[in-house]
């Protein structure tokens, strides 16, 4: 969003902001912000008290108290028990993830206003929260031409505070969760990877702690940063996307795939973690997840992170073979074995010997072919087709499925011996609408691909745009924000923002969390949700004893789901709720009826 500028009030527009100002990309023109222009009231009112059940709530999430000396203690023993390097990750993305989720709320709370002062709420929140009175220096966003430029200062730091008193001053700056904050913040605003880093610390002798935020393609030099962001150092690499990245050297990865995963949130991270641990064994690995949440990359990973990473790494998805040649595909055929075997030719398992075969949607394996499979991993020998030779093999099997294979087991489709060879060590990925702090920084990584791969010109996304493809709930999960992303950047005319209508070819898929024009003129959201007839409010129904409590609020969840399509995730965001509290309500009531 683009707001007019207007000059200081000490001077006339100076002529680079005259400039600027004839583009449309000044946002806000350097000058110093105080956020206390804007209301605080607004979420103070949205943090509530349950003292009956001890829980308290910041609008629809879940928060605690806590000392911020208990935060000294673990800050303390992750540092001494995990070291420095490991230490700032932890507390980095920790800050990251927080700054994500109240980078949402903030997007909610003020919908129809500026960027400016949306993005004025992270400050109060941390004031809020009781973290620290961030002081905004300058800002410089514009999400459509994906500018981004802010400065802040904060005179306290529980983190300054606490490093001194454990083990007085550093020779670097030490404020890691405040500076993962302010990425993921700025990050979820501009639907692309924004970095800060803190310039000067009052533990490394300054006088305050001042940090700046930029684009990660923006800065020159930020391996610190960019290596506190990554769970693991086989992702976040941003290849391509900054001039200084860490060397893998040490880490022994090949450069590759170095680039494919992007990710911040919890569930990304313990995937990594989880994929590290298996990676320097020899273990059957099944990955468990939906279509297109990215099981092939994770595997190929787990490959290229192994003692096999110099073997082959052979995939193959067993949906996509006919019936009748899977068996010939996997262990190989021998001459005149069938008709049309001109020649003698090796299976899978023999092309991938000493290296990894990843089997996609093993689920859908016949029977016959599922016998033959679990011999050749119980054994480590295969037989080809119309031959007699035993041909031992050493290979890692990783497989993967879309579907519940438990289930399958208890339909007779699938045997349950096989299932507990495979289930060695199984990692489940979560849907992409479960981990929706992975959006932005895969937008930005997407976006950076295939403007490269067409060779386009496209600055970034418009706010409709970054609010659409955070709300939409990914059917195809990362697959299908990627085609979204391609098909935009081949649609969009050179050096114009994309916007909703570029990402979706079908309007019913649009997410609902567009605004419309109602009858009177004024801005109004399709989601929201008319629960009362005329004039009458719902209190009013209420108490005139036209309906009992129970049965508004079962009239209030069942038009929510109505409304969002029998999509229960969409319908909670609506109400506030979390999908399962919206799911046991719904439950509970249709007990009771």
């Amino acid at each position: 969003m683009t707001e007019p500028m207007k000059p200081d009030d000490d001077g006339p527009i100076g002529q680079a902001d005259a400039a600027r100002l004839a583009t449309g990309r000044l946002i806000d023109p350097g000058s110093k912000l105080d956020d206390n222009d804007f209301d605080i009231s607004e979420l103070a009112s949205r943090l509530r008290f349950s003292l009956d059940k001890g829980r308290i709530w910041l609008d629809t999430n879940r928060v605690a108290l806590i000392h911020l000396s208990t935060l000294s203690s673990l800050r303390r023993e992750m540092i001494d028990k995990l070291g420095v390097e490991e230490a700032r990750g932890f507390f980095a993305r920790m800050g990251y993830t927080a700054g994500s989720r109240d980078a949402n709320l903030a997007r909610k709370l003020k919908p129809h206003h500026s960027m400016r002062e949306a993005f004025a709420i992270g400050p109060q929140l941390r004031k809020l929260q009781g973290v620290t009175a961030l002081q905004p220096v300058k800002l410089e966003i514009d999400v459509a031409s994906g500018h981004f430029y802010a400065e802040a200062n904060f005179l306290e730091s529980y983190e300054a505070d606490s490093h001194i008193g454990s083990y007085g001053m550093s020779d670097e700056p030490i404020c890691w969760m405040q500076i993962g904050y302010a990425s993921g913040y700025a990050s979820t605003f501009m639907g692309r990877s924004v970095i800060y880093r803190e310039m000067e610390c009052r533990a490394a002798g300054s006088n305050q702690c001042r940090m700046v935020g930029k684009p990660v393609e923006d800065w020159d030099d930020i391996e610190l940063e960019l290596k506190a962001l990554q769970p693991e150092a086989f992702a976040n690499r941003f290849a391509g996307q900054v001039k200084s990245v860490r060397s893998f050297d040490e880490a022994g990865v090949s450069e590759m795939f170095a680039d494919e995963l992007v990710g911040a949130s919890p569930g990304f991270v313990a995937t990594c973690h989880l994929i590290k641990k298996v990676a320097d064994t020899n273990a059957t690995v099944l990955f468990l997840g939906e279509t297109g949440v990215g099981k092939e990359v994770f595997a190929r990973t787990l490959h290229n992170i192994s003692p096999r990473t110099d073997q082959p790494f052979i995939a193959v998805n067993c949906a996509a073979i006919p019936e009748n040649l899977v068996e010939a595909e996997l262990f190989g055929v021998e001459r005149g074995a069938f008709t049309g075997a001109v020649s003698s030719r090796p299976g899978r398992f023999e092309r991938a010997h000493g290296g990894t075969l990843f089997l996609d949607e093993i689920g859908s394996l016949n029977t016959q072919t599922q016998i033959k499979l679990l011999r050749a991993l119980q054994e480590r020998e295969v037989e080809r087709v119309g031959g007699t030779e035993i041909r031992k093999v050493d290979v890692r099997i990783v497989a993967a499925t879309n579907e519940s294979l438990d289930n399958a087991v208890k339909e007779g489709k699938f045997r349950e011996d096989l299932l507990f060879r495979l289930n060695v060590f199984p990692v489940n990925i979560p849907p992409l609408r479960d981990r929706r702090d992975d959006i932005p920084p895969l937008m930005g990584h997407f976006l950076h691909r295939y403007t490269e791969l067409h060779e386009r010109q496209v600055p970034g996304f418009t706010e409709k745009a970054v609010d659409a493809l955070y709300e939409y709930d990914y059917p195809g999960n990362i697959r299908e924000l990627e085609n979204l992303i391609e098909r935009a950047v081949i649609l969009i005319d050179e050096d114009q923002p994309i916007d909703v209508s570029h990402l979706f070819a079908d309007a019913r898929k649009i997410p609902t969390v567009m605004t419309k024009l109602d009858e009177a003129g004024s801005l109004k959201q399709k989601n929201d949700i008319d629960l009362g007839d005329g004039d009458d409010s719902l209190l009013d129904t209420f108490l005139s004893g036209g309906k009992p409590l129970a049965q508004l609020e079962g009239q209030i969840l069942h038009e929510a789901v109505a409304k969002s399509d029998n999509n229960l995730s969409r319908a909670a965001r609506l109400l506030g709720l979390t999908r399962p509290q919206l799911a046991y309500r719904l439950k509970k009531l249709e007990a009771s009826i």
